[in-house]
């Protein structure tokens, strides 16, 4: 075999222990993915789910990484080039809820692992912390934005409107992933289009 192949073959099996990670999370939590559940559910040796990652814990880690480098794509990646501001964010939280229920999806794996993880300290509450920190910080960039443009009223409290539109995304994971209400992600884009009238 030849090493290029090798290599290769070690992506595609990596990448496919992650995107297995990723769907069996969203329903048992990402501490119900043991190794021995992805090796039977893989057709695959225990010691062959683990090679590529070592350990549990930074099986769980790359999954939190992949999760959101697809975040990312499907979501922020489209809105390369658009003017900052709400409506820009309005395009967000649009692709926020749709990729909540593309393909398959119940949910999304990043806020199902917060709530999961957020009185667990260690490397895996960190990492999801980190990436909503990130996601955080554009959606203040957003509505400072916003603000300066006189798109939102005048005096609004950004720090507020981001924990409110933090609520809503939280209400849609639910009432898609608990719920199971086909209406869930519609209410949510109203609920943000309501949150980010015009002044």
């Amino acid at each position: 075999m030849s090493p290029r192949k090798s290599v290769a073959e070690a992506t595609a099996t990596r990448a496919r222990i992650l995107d297995r990670t990723l769907a069996l999370a969203v329903v048992t939590g990402l501490e119900g993915v043991t190794i021995g559940a992805l090796a039977d559910d893989l057709g695959m040796s225990k010691a062959g789910v683990i090679g590529p990652f070592g350990t549990k814990e930074e099986l769980h880690l790359a999954a939190v990484d992949e999760a959101v480098a697809r975040f990312r794509a499907a979501v922020l990646a489209p809105l390369s080039g658009a003017d900052p501001g709400t409506g820009r964010l309005v395009r967000a939280h649009d692709a926020w809820f749709a990729y909540m229920t593309a393909d398959g999806h119940a949910g999304c794996f990043l806020t199902a692992v917060a709530a999961e993880y957020d009185a667990r300290p260690g490397p895996v509450r960190d990492r999801v912390r980190a990436a909503l920190a990130r996601w955080d910080a554009f959606v203040l960039g957003e509505l400072d934005a916003g603000l300066a443009a006189g798109e939102l009223p005048p005096g609004t409290e950004t720090a507020q409107l981001l924990f409110e539109l933090r609520g809503v995304a939280l209400a849609a994971d639910q009432g898609i992933q608990l719920w199971q209400d086909p209406q869930a992600a519609t209410r949510a884009r109203r609920a943000v289009r309501r949150l980010l009238a015009p002044a």
